[in-house]
């Protein structure tokens, strides 16, 4: 199937894990992945990075899962969360998201958390951790 929107060039053969070309054999694969060309990705990454609120990272979540298909977990990891590094971010498996994008999406996110904590502790909160302070 050759999809008619431009799609995101292969990576170097060896170097990624996207599994691209088995996705664009398919007959019924779900192609959304690939509008995520780099400059897209440079904006997604921007964005997340300077999110201003829980709302808007929640609101970021669903566009992604719509537009790209792509299923983001933001949750307090499982033991105490301490730092940033303690909020679990988690992709689902996708195939077609290239290793690079896996590791970005998680960073840009820990970097809005550190740059506005208040995002943090609503998260926090919203899961019943700081109820009692």
């Amino acid at each position: 199937m050759t999809p008619s929107v431009p799609i995101r060039p292969a990576c170097p053969p060896g170097v990624c894990i996207c599994e691209r070309d088995a996705l664009l054999a398919k007959d019924d694969a779900d192609l959304r992945i690939f509008k995520l060309t780099r400059q897209a990705e440079k904006e997604l990454l921007q964005r997340l990075e300077n999110i201003q609120d829980l709302d808007e990272l929640h609101h970021l979540q669903r566009r992604m899962h719509e537009q790209l298909g792509i299923r983001l977990d933001i949750e307090p990891g499982f033991n105490e969360v301490r730092t940033m590094r303690g909020i679990a971010i988690r992709l689902a498996d996708q195939p077609g998201l290239c290793r690079k994008t896996r590791q970005a999406i998680p960073a840009a996110i820990r970097r809005a958390l550190e740059k506005r904590p208040e995002i943090a502790y609503r998260l926090l909160d919203g899961h019943d951790l700081l109820r009692d302070t």
